[in-house]
């Protein structure tokens, strides 16, 4: 977590205070076997506006005092995120009946035994559920954090933290998160394939041309490609582009219609059709919100968390 939201302010990015908190000050353990000491209680979460509950060694059970301190945190509209473990200590609030969740692959039959209100979803990296954001094993507990960042900050930051920490800088939320190891020589063909469509987005992208670059027939690629991404080569690339169009409206002042031609659309217009579906927030909205290249502004940028601009 300190990798993401930590040391922003000295490379020009938001800047976040980090503060650690547990129903049981003294000494923990995580779930990777790290020890440390904490010495503040469930008080230090009020005024938070992000609360992350981490993952320790065991499903923990949470005291009263630190229950009603979450549920206190979510009426007063604080953002509610865990991975791992820290799933259960989230499910023990009931803040998460009736919505979907997370966690370790491992654990996800466990979680729904135990907490049957719960729509728990395996295989995936993490669930956006607006205020509620679950994740599952550590690693994904990165991908958590830059898809926070990413919706609240923009793709310019997420992915400018991204490089920093030097992790990629987007991991689809519905990639499987444990697929067959393809071979070495298939493994590196379909990641030539994939750079070389990332780099392409503005022409037409055929599966049919796509699995003649990887040397396979295309029923073959199709089935490969998603055991090892955990999507069809149709979703990815649409993801993509959306994923481009970010940068674009972040970093440029370009017209609709030349962001819609870079990315591969005929028109802007099918391009607003795609994003508003998929984003849930407008085009000249999301630039409104995240345009690095504008002047300081006086007036308030718009909520896009008020579109729902998740990808889920």
């Amino acid at each position: 977590m300190p990798e993401v939201f930590g040391g922003g302010a000295a490379r020009g990015l938001p800047a976040f205070g980090i503060r650690y908190c547990t129903d049981r000050p003294g000494r923990l353990t995580t779930d990777l076997g790290l020890s440390f000491v904490v010495g503040n209680g469930p008080d230090r979460l009020a005024g938070a506006d992000l609360l992350v509950v981490l993952p320790s060694a065991e499903p923990p059970e949470p005291s009263a005092e630190l229950t009603a301190a979450i549920r206190g945190a979510h009426r007063r509209g604080a953002i509610l995120a865990s991975h791992g473990v820290g799933t259960y200590t989230l499910a023990a609030t009931g803040l998460l009946d009736g919505r979907r969740a997370t966690t370790h692959w491992l654990r996800v039959d466990d979680l729904a035994a135990r907490h049957p209100a719960v729509e728990v979803v395996p295989q995936v990296l993490y669930v956006d559920e607006g205020r509620i954001v679950t994740g599952a094993g550590a690693g994904a507990g990165i991908d958590l954090y830059l898809h926070l960042v990413r919706r609240e900050h923009g793709s310019t930051v997420a992915n400018t933290i991204a490089r920093y920490i030097v992790v990629p800088p987007y991991r689809e939320g519905g990639r499987a998160q444990f697929a067959p190891a393809p071979s070495d020589s298939e493994g590196e063909r379909l990641t030539g394939v994939m750079d070389w469509a990332a780099a392409n987005l503005d022409r037409p992208l055929p599966v049919t041309e796509m699995a003649r670059r990887a040397l396979m027939s295309t029923r073959t690629f199709v089935r490969r490609f998603k055991a090892i991404t955990g999507t069809t080569p149709h979703a990815w690339l649409l993801h993509q582009r959306l994923i481009r169009t970010e940068e674009l409206l972040e970093s440029t002042e370009l017209p609709m219609e030349e962001v819609a031609r870079r990315v591969g659309y005929a028109s802007a217009t099918v391009l607003r059709e795609r994003f508003v579906k998929h984003r849930g927030v407008p085009l000249r909205a999301y630039r409104q919100a995240f345009d690095a290249t504008a002047t300081r502004r006086t007036a308030e940028p718009p909520d896009v968390r008020r579109y729902g601009s998740s990808d889920r």
